[in-house]
């Protein structure tokens, strides 16, 4: 019975460019495998899209991710993968994620679920076999439609007709909805700065900022995950011009220091910001002279790949820096121990940040981006046979120091200057 009052009261059926491009993408990526393994499973099992995917193809927008909903419970779905022999991991078996594996293309497929409890940060849920239901635990009518592998839209809460219109929002109480999560004040700035084209509705800020404090009970994983979905989006810059989420937004992050620095870019970086990756964008953000940046690494807890980057940007301009120390010469050495990735970072900070675009750091990253590091040419065993130095201190200092002069010299060295350091 409910799925036959789903058919009258809830679905769409237009073969417009929604369906069309539904279907389409059903029948042009591994997503079809995954529709055929899990609605074969039993006479009542269904899977349908959800979420983002259907979202960006009603917005005419790039799908960058599929996400996946079933009836299916998490140990079915792994059934089901495993008898077609699709691979997966268990992401978040406890709350109903599967991923799946294809064609190393991932694919999340969460199980129907309703809230049991929730503390602001996590929810106890149960699995479910109702549509609705699940529907009804979503945060956003934008973010509850889903559709089947043939294009019908199901779609509860009007998500459809709220992003044709531009409207953003909350499903059921908005302070309910924040309260069972607060990350949903992150995804409210997100949603509204990529889909709205109405005024902020001063309740819902109202309810926010009232709420804002809880943020602090989210793991610091969950919110910068968040925040780089807000900076990936096409319309991040949109929201310089936007007072409300701004304000929101220092609110959350009061480390991001240089955002108002955001509101007046360069010709370059208008053109470049979606091109650069999140944890350089991150530096325009904190890196400011103080020991802001090392706050922030200690407090978001970011892997010591991207802390050394970060460091790497910030130590540099905690120094005096002149546009004039810009030279090869002067990064060579940079280059050489520290790798390409610090010199273009470096760089491009000074490019990303100065009022007008200097010619000369353009070049320079010309350079470097095609410039491949060079192994130093002089070993021990060379200076302990050619000058007959034994081995000890002496040695290591000598070796170092035409080492340095080799760098320093554009990686060439005579062997007037070798002898020259050896004598010295």
């Amino acid at each position: 019975m409910d799925n036959f009052l789903d058919k009258i009261f809830f679905r769409s059926r237009n073969l417009d460019y929604i369906s069309q491009n539904l279907i389409d993408l059903t029948k042009q990526t591994p997503a079809n495998k995954i529709f055929e393994a899990l609605n074969s499973y039993s006479d009542e099992s269904e899977v349908r899209y959800v979420g983002g995917c259907v979202r960006k193809i009603i917005k005419k927008q790039n799908i960058d991710d599929i996400d996946l909903a079933t009836n299916l419970k998490p140990n079915e779905v792994c059934d089901a993968l495993k008898k077609k022999e699709i691979n997966y991991y268990e992401t978040g078996i406890d709350h109903g994620t599967i991923t799946a594996i294809i064609d190393d293309n991932k694919y999340e497929i969460t199980s129907l679920r309703k809230d049991i409890s929730t503390d602001g940060r996590h929810a106890k849920v149960e699995f479910s076999l109702d549509w609705k239901e699940d529907a009804a635990r979503r945060d956003f009518s934008i973010n509850s439609i889903y559709s089947d592998k043939d294009g019908n839209l199901f779609d509860p809460y009007n998500g459809k007709k709220d992003l044709e219109s531009g409207n953003v929002n909350f499903i059921g109480d908005a302070e309910n909805r924040i309260k069972e999560d607060y990350l949903r004040i992150l995804r409210y700035v997100r949603f509204f700065i990529n889909y709205s084209n109405q005024s902020h509705d001063p309740k819902i800020i109202k309810i926010i900022k009232k709420n804002i404090d809880g943020v602090s009970k989210l793991s610091s994983e969950r919110l910068i995950d968040e925040f780089k979905k807000l900076t990936r989006s096409s319309a991040f810059l949109k929201i310089f011009k936007d007072d409300v989420c701004l304000e929101i937004i220092k609110m959350i992050f009061p480390q991001l220091k240089n955002l108002d620095n955001f509101k007046k870019l360069n010709s370059h970086t208008q053109d470049n910001l979606s091109k650069v990756d999140f944890i350089f964008l991150l530096s325009l953000m904190i890196v400011d002279g103080t020991d802001n940046a090392d706050y922030f690494i200690y407090k978001f807890n970011l892997s010591k790949k991207d802390q050394k980057r970060l460091k790497s940007i910030d130590f540099f301009y905690k120094e005096n820096v002149n546009i004039k120390n810009f030279t090869e010469k002067n990064f060579n050495k940079i280059f050489y121990y520290n790798g390409k990735q610090t010199v273009l970072d470096i760089i491009n900070f000074k490019l990303f940040t100065s009022v007008k675009v200097e010619k000369k750091l353009l070049k320079l990253i010309e350079i470097y981006k095609n410039k491949i590091i060079p192994t130093f040419p002089i070993g021990a065993n060379m200076i302990i046979t050619k000058y007959n130095i034994p081995e000890g201190k002496t040695l290591g200092n000598k070796l170092k120091a035409i080492e340095e002069m080799w760098v320093q010299n554009n990686f060439q060295i005579s062997e007037k200057q070798i002898l020259k350091i050896i004598k010295s």
